[in-house]
């Protein structure tokens, strides 16, 4: 399948209009109209985005968005490229795209009766001043094609492998691109793909001559699904010490968890996941919350704002998807192929990675599925020789144009932040700090500058 690039809306004027004339005509005989601002930003159509093909011989590809950087800091050729990935398994990058860290999101109000979904600005978008690339992966996910279902990777190596031979490409699509340091980020199931990714990068570019490797330059993981047979253990704790159950209900949760430990020590990874599931439907029913995503929340979040957005034809047009594909925001299919995977530790990977690149570990205070505690647990078990180091660092306030945006703690390529008033996903809640986080943890700014690590606890503010 070849490369597909969405042309810069700079050189296709007409394009846009007609693409505004058909959106418009599609939503008058639409049952659920989607109205967009009155002049479509030209920000909010991707600078390049199509497919990128992994496997030539049954065309099986990534599909991709990209935003280039709006207001760099260096040139282009040296602007840092974020690479965002989506948990799941099986979930696509669109929703982080269009509902957490991408230049627009997609917004609903109800008018006469009449869905209207309107995109609008997000203050807090990740490329502000890096370049940002979007992948649905792993292939059949979002708009990304698996040529049949026996395709779809089982394991996190062939994850990693479809993710390495798709940013190859996409580098190779444009000479800015050639040098510029990668970061990968992502959250959730991401929690392994971002380490499996940026551990079979080091290896593979081991083998490699300079110009074909991958510049990575770091990793970040948000509220990640890591180490599965820690964090599976430590629900009952979190949930009984924020006051959601009670003792009886922790010992029953507890006994839960230990089963699903014992399963996953024992490698039957399939019944492990099932075990897994139960544990946290089990503490869903205990403590009646609308999702443990966020433990403030009325309702989830409405990620399916999303697939209603990008199941408009002239939407999926706009921006190179192809237009047969009937878009879910999470794919069951996907989710099915990584049934056996979900109980399998990559704490290992991050172990390689924190001794080779630097390394972000956030999570929003309030999600009581993979938060704080959670991370904490693993991140104690780490076989790092400055873990100690890490361990015994001071934590300090951060602060974001004056107001508390959480706490860091940082030993050498480690970072820690947890992010308050935030639950699973941090940058649809804090739009704002979250940008301020990994703009300073990129640039080594405030709390993330080198020095700064062995100073007492802080105020230090990140002044945008």
């Amino acid at each position: 399948m070849p490369l597909l690039e969405l042309p810069s809306m700079e050189s296709k004027p007409k394009q846009l209009h007609l693409f505004m004339f058909l959106l418009l005509l599609t939503n008058c005989l639409s049952s659920s109209a989607i109205t967009l601002e009155s002049s479509f930003p030209q920000q909010a159509l991707p600078t390049k985005s199509g497919y990128l093909t992994v496997n030539s011989t049954t065309n099986s590809s990534i599909f991709y968005t990209f935003y280039e950087a709006q207001k760099p800091r260096t040139t282009l050729f040296e602007t840092p490229i974020l690479i965002w990935l989506q948990g799941g398994p099986g979930c696509s990058s669109m929703l982080g795209n269009f509902y957490e860290l991408g230049p627009f999101r997609v917004s609903f109000s109800l008018r006469h009766n009449v869905e209207h979904l309107t995109l609008e600005r997000n203050p807090g978008s990740w490329n502000h001043v890096f370049g940002l690339l979007f992948l649905d992966n792993p292939i059949g996910t979002g708009f990304s094609i698996a040529s049949s279902p026996d395709e779809i990777p089982r394991n996190q190596h062939d994850v990693a492998r479809h993710l390495f031979t798709a940013t190859r490409k996409f580098v190779a699509l444009d000479r800015l691109f050639e040098n510029r340091p990668i970061y990968l980020t992502g959250e959730s199931y991401a929690g392994k793909y971002v380490p499996a990714f940026g551990y079979y990068t080091l290896k593979k570019n081991e083998g490699l001559p300079k110009s074909r490797r991958l510049n990575l330059a770091g990793v970040a993981i948000g509220n990640g699904l890591t180490d599965p047979e820690t964090q599976v253990g430590t629900h009952a704790l979190s949930a009984y010490y924020s006051g959601l159950i009670n003792e009886k209900q922790r010992e029953k949760l507890e006994m839960l968890q230990k089963e699903a430990i014992r399963l996953t020590r024992s490698g039957n990874w399939s019944e492990a996941t099932s075990a897994r599931s139960r544990v946290l439907r089990t503490l869903t029913n205990m403590t009646g919350l609308a999702t443990l995503y966020d433990f403030r929340r009325l309702k989830p979040y409405e990620d399916e704002l999303v697939a209603k957005f990008l199941s408009n034809v002239e939407i999926k047009r706009a921006l190179k998807a192809r237009e047969s594909i009937s878009f879910d925001v999470c794919s069951d299919l996907v989710g099915k192929a990584l049934h056996e995977d979900v109980m399998k530790s990559a704490r290992y990977m991050v172990e390689f990675l924190v001794k080779n690149t630097k390394v972000l570990l956030y999570q929003g205070q309030c999600d009581l599925r993979d938060g704080v505690v959670s991370t904490e647990a693993w991140m104690k078990k780490m076989k790092w020789d400055r873990i100690g180091k890490f361990l015994e660092a001071e934590r300090n306030v951060w602060r974001v144009n004056g107001e508390l945006a959480g706490y860091m703690q940082k030993w050498e390529n480690l970072s820690h932040v947890v992010v308050v008033n935030a639950g699973h996903l941090v940058p649809t809640d804090q739009a704002v700090n979250s940008q301020a986080m990994i703009e300073d943890w990129v640039l080594e700014k405030g709390l993330f500058a080198t020095g700064l690590v062995k100073q007492k606890p802080s105020n230090i503010d990140s002044r945008r």
